[in-house]
């Protein structure tokens, strides 16, 4: 079923669900909707810890009360690590992640693409399609798709282009585009205008498909950067270092794009999420 609209939601639980005497994730579903939100990314970058009967009970919440789910995997996955043990090591949290994912009843996990500071792109390249087509061959196929993020430190593995050529490998990859890394891997100024984040669903649509393109896997959130890149996760108050999401919302608005957008501030992820989608739907 094609999406008719977009999606908007926090990575993780915010300061405000906390605030609102909530604990634990498995009323997280009801709590988004609750705020006006309409998806959620479960995180489990640091490694996953539930149970399966949990991850079905929050899958069930997030079905009854209409959440689109997604699923983070963790961060010390690494496709590209020189290390091989390391590296095929790295299948098996995919393959964990995927099967939690089945349980949430998410759509998509999202995956970091590895690191190329101590080998060259290219060589960083050969190796995570190497470790890719080990993926495609060991696990099965389960329906839920494998997001390859664009990342925001200059020497991690992830431009926009190495992406999307990772995904080429095959239908069951699709990228997440972080628009917060994007912005600070380039030091800044990436996004200034609707016609900067056109050029993105555009080269996606040109490259991927233009069903890939209208229905991306998208991260927000505005980060500090330095010479490296990515430093850290800001919030909405930040009047600094952006980007700015006001030109993305008109974009998807205007062009009737249906993405799903993961607001990734530092703690006020949910606000944030509900600012984005306020102003989106002012915009239709």
């Amino acid at each position: 079923m094609k999406n008719e609209r977009a999606f908007f939601g926090p990575g993780g639980n915010s300061k405000a669900f906390y605030d609102a005497g909530l604990k634990s994730t498995v009323d997280a579903p009801e709590w988004v909707k609750s705020v006006g939100l309409d998806a959620y990314d479960y995180e489990a970058g640091s490694g996953l810890t539930a149970s399966a009967g949990t991850l079905l009970l929050i899958g069930q919440k997030a079905k009854d009360a209409g959440i689109r789910m997604s699923l983070h995997a963790p961060y010390f996955i690494s496709l590209s690590g020189i290390e091989e043990v390391k590296r095929l090591g790295s299948l098996r949290y995919i393959s964990q992640s995927l099967n939690a994912a089945k349980l949430l009843g998410a759509y998509l996990i999202v995956v970091h693409t590895g690191s190329a500071a101590k080998i060259t792109r290219g060589e960083a390249m050969k190796l995570a399609a190497e470790t890719l087509f080990h993926l495609l061959d060991e696990i099965p196929d389960n329906g839920v798709l494998i997001g390859l993020e664009t990342m925001g430190k200059v020497n991690q593995l992830g431009t926009l282009d190495e992406v999307i050529e990772l995904c080429k490998l095959s239908p069951r990859f699709v990228p997440v585009v972080d628009f917060g890394h994007m912005n600070a891997r380039e030091c800044g100024g990436v996004f200034s205008s609707a016609g900067d984040y056109l050029r993105v669903f555009d080269t996606i649509g040109d490259e991927l498909g233009d069903d890939i393109a209208r229905n991306l896997h998208c991260h927000f959130s505005k980060i500090e950067w330095s010479a490296g890149g990515e430093k850290r996760h800001l919030t909405f108050q930040d009047t600094v270092y952006g980007p700015q999401y006001e030109p993305l919302m008109d974009v998807i608005a205007r062009d009737r794009l249906t993405p799903t957008i993961i607001c990734e501030s530092d703690g006020t992820m949910s606000d944030d999420a509900l600012t984005m989608k306020r102003y989106y739907e002012g915009r239709l």
